[in-house]
């Protein structure tokens, strides 16, 4: 009864923290992406060179995109004539790099997590932006085009600032409510993680000691559609239970970074090469931030 009590307590206060996360932090970007105009974006992207890289992952960082909105994007990029190793440092960035997943990892760990966090990522979209479309990535483009240039219907932004607020919410509200059976399924996880998994059984797979432990757990995420919202509480509680942080980097990594929808969709854009790239790209990404966390910590 202590154990099944200690679990329930884990549940609802883990899915209290990140209902408020999630909420305030979605409302507070969608309230600034109002005042953002499309064509500034658009803009940034056509830098050349590495700068374009930067610009490509800083906007997938800073916007908390699902598939559904990464993929238009991706695709008004591309007729918008931005550079294609731009577009590819946006598409590793997004799905791993958002205001929500940095604001959560830094709730439920520290901020010195969070930064590596960021840092190793950000720099991996960039690099292998950069390596493919110097390998020619370009030409694995299929021919497809979207109505308003692949941005979507746009929506008339009110000027008052009180309408805007409430725009931001109800935005933040519907994504909270697309995501939130992943969330409690991710916390579910996570609370049973925590209440009845043998310390020892983790630890001795994939605990510090273990040196496959971190491709292991990529390559397990890879496969698993687990947004990064939903594999943070997860990790949490391995890491309670022994798990080595490299590990549960590269858990988190993988699973998020290739969620089945997006590759589905980017199946659509590109042709098989480029998106096996793209999963390679992931799962570099992943061991490569699993080793660097496990050597830091």
């Amino acid at each position: 009864m202590n154990t099944l009590a200690d679990t329930l307590k884990y549940f609802f206060t883990i899915t209290a923290e990140l209902t408020v996360l999630f909420l305030g932090i979605s409302t507070v970007v969608a309230l600034i992406l109002t005042y953002w105009p499309e064509e500034r974006t658009k803009k940034w992207m056509s830098g050349k060179g590495l700068w374009g890289n930067l610009v490509g992952a800083l906007i997938g960082a800073m916007t908390p995109f699902c598939a559904c909105s990464t993929i238009p994007m991706t695709l008004g990029f591309l007729e918008a004539g931005a550079p294609f190793g731009s577009i590819m440092s946006f598409v590793i960035a997004s799905p791993l790099l958002n205001p929500i997943i940095l604001t959560l990892l830094v709730a439920m760990m520290d901020v010195k997590t969070a930064g590596i966090y960021f840092v190793v990522v950000f720099s991996g979209a960039i690099v292998f932006g950069v390596i493919l479309e110097k390998t020619g990535g370009l030409k694995q483009v299929k021919r497809v085009r979207l109505k308003n240039g692949g941005m979507g219907d746009k929506e008339e932004i009110p000027r008052e600032f009180g309408s805007r607020l409430k725009r931001a919410f109800l935005k933040a509200w519907a994504d909270f409510r697309a995501v939130l059976v992943y969330l409690l399924i991710g916390v579910g996880i996570g609370s049973a993680i925590y209440g009845y998994l043998p310390q020892e059984f983790v630890m001795r797979i994939a605990g510090a000691g273990n040196i496959f432990a971190i491709p292991v757990a990529a390559a397990i995420g890879i496969p698993l559609y687990i947004r990064a919202e939903t594999a943070i509480p997860i990790g949490l509680a391995l890491i309670q239970k022994g798990m080595s942080l490299g590990a549960v980097m590269a858990l988190i990594i993988g699973g998020a970074g290739m969620a089945i929808p997006e590759m589905s969709m980017l199946a659509g854009l590109f042709k098989k090469k480029l998106v096996a790239a793209i999963v390679g790209t992931i799962f570099a990404v992943a061991v490569i931030a699993g080793y660097v966390f496990d050597l830091i910590f």
